[in-house]
């Protein structure tokens, strides 16, 4: 296990499209306790596109607050801990079609960039690579999907939407007489909305990149607007399809039922209280607007750690004051197991993604992964810096992550 010297940062929150090197030069002053916030770095469009050479896509990679505005999600007054285990994983190995291979394969052929595992809440491995060391934020993209997911279910539980059977135009009336007009809480959580939508990176006419382009015009609105024009292709609750657009709604409704940005939700419910190490920050629509719901979060590895032990918890954080329940009890179970949508089961549950026996994981491209395994006590957090955004996984995840489940007891 090893584990880099400390330091201490500051985020950074500047907007900037232009060339690498400009970039690097506009830093801001409030940025420079931040090791990485001198680094030059690319642009969104070749970050999505994976047109980034390695060394500048993982200096991208850490320093996406530099993309877009963001806004903060605050940290709390005190820092829980992560306690070292005293029987670290060692002697890890798994076989797939006869070849064995272990975790220095996993890291070297997937560009692993920091790996946590947690095991009945003890560190059992820790690494970082690439140049990262525990203070380095990292990009999340998908993953979000999940985080704002399960803030519709602390909204839930503290009433802000009455029922996850609620049409989704009782907290967003803009969506009256749209595709959306019909679909609930449920259907959105599920992305069984039933609305058109095509997710496909490599189209250039894919309604994946016309999110995109809205997002990086920084016109308020933009992507809500997409959403509102987009037409029906089935009734809701029949057909599921991803859809990265309906996580920009989730994120809107719950700035909507909660009456605060969601970012500032996130903090207040989660971040503040469950003894984070560091401030998060979170891509915006445009300058002081909405969260992008899809996208965009940066932390540390610890601290996503300590998001996924709050999953495995199923929403109750533990304080030496008591503990306090953040979502409807059960939730998780259900968020993260395969759901049946228009009489077939699909892999899919509340924006997680169902694994082996009642695991799951939040996702995001490049090879982002919070993994949580009830069964085992398991959590795994794990930055990756693959070369596309899909398909370049050079070991399959799922089967690492099924064998790390059954090396433990």
């Amino acid at each position: 296990m090893y584990i880099c010297q400390l330091k201490t940062f500051a985020i950074a929150v500047l907007l900037a499209f232009s060339s690498p090197a400009s970039l690097a030069a506009s830093a801001s002053t409030a940025n420079k306790e931040y090791r990485h916030a001198q680094e030059p770095i690319g642009t969104v469009r070749q970050l999505y596109d994976g047109k980034l050479y390695p060394d500048i896509q993982v200096n991208t990679f850490r320093n996406i607050d530099r993309l877009f505005p963001t806004r903060t999600v605050a940290r709390g007054k005190t820092v829980s801990s992560l306690p070292l285990s005293k029987q670290p994983l060692q002697a890890f190995s798994y076989q797939v079609d006869g070849k064995q291979y272990d975790l220095y394969d996993v890291l070297s052929m997937n560009r692993v960039s920091g790996i946590l595992i947690i095991h009945r809440g003890e560190i059992v491995f820790e690494q970082y690579l690439l140049g990262n060391n525990e203070h380095s934020r990292w990009m999340s993209m998908s993953v979000v999907k999940s985080i704002t997911a399960t803030l519709i279910g602390a909204a839930i539980h503290d009433g802000h939407i009455n029922s996850i059977d609620d049409p989704i135009v009782n907290y967003l009336p803009r969506f009256k007489g749209t595709a959306y007009d019909g679909v609930t809480v449920k259907h959105l959580l599920q992305m069984s909305s039933g609305v058109a939508w095509n997710e496909t990176y490599t189209d250039p006419a894919s309604d994946r990149l016309r999110m995109l382009e809205a997002q990086i015009s920084q016109q308020p609105g933009a992507i809500l607007e997409l959403m509102a024009s987009l037409p029906r292709a089935a009734k809701p609750g029949t057909v599921w399809n991803y859809s990265t657009g309906e996580t920009q709604l989730a994120g809107a409704l719950v700035r909507s039922a909660t009456g605060k940005p969601v970012a500032q939700y996130l903090s207040e419910k989660i971040w503040s209280k469950l003894g984070m190490q560091a401030d998060a920050n979170w891509w915006l629509e445009s300058e002081n607007g909405l969260e992008i719901g899809g996208s965009g979060l940066s932390a540390t590895l610890r601290d996503y750690a300590r998001l996924s032990l709050f999953l495995l918890n199923d929403g109750v954080i533990n304080t030496a004051n008591g503990s306090e329940r953040v979502l409807p009890q059960g939730w998780m179970a259900t968020a993260g197991s395969r759901q049946v949508i228009g009489g077939e089961t699909v892999d899919y549950g509340y924006m997680f993604w169902p694994m082996h026996g009642r695991s799951y994981a939040a996702e995001g491209i490049f090879g982002q992964y919070l993994f949580v395994d009830p069964d085992k006590q398991l959590v795994v957090a794990m930055w990756s810096a693959q070369a596309k955004p899909l398909n370049r996984a050079g070991l399959n995840e799922y089967t690492f992550l099924q064998a790390l489940s059954d090396h433990f007891q």
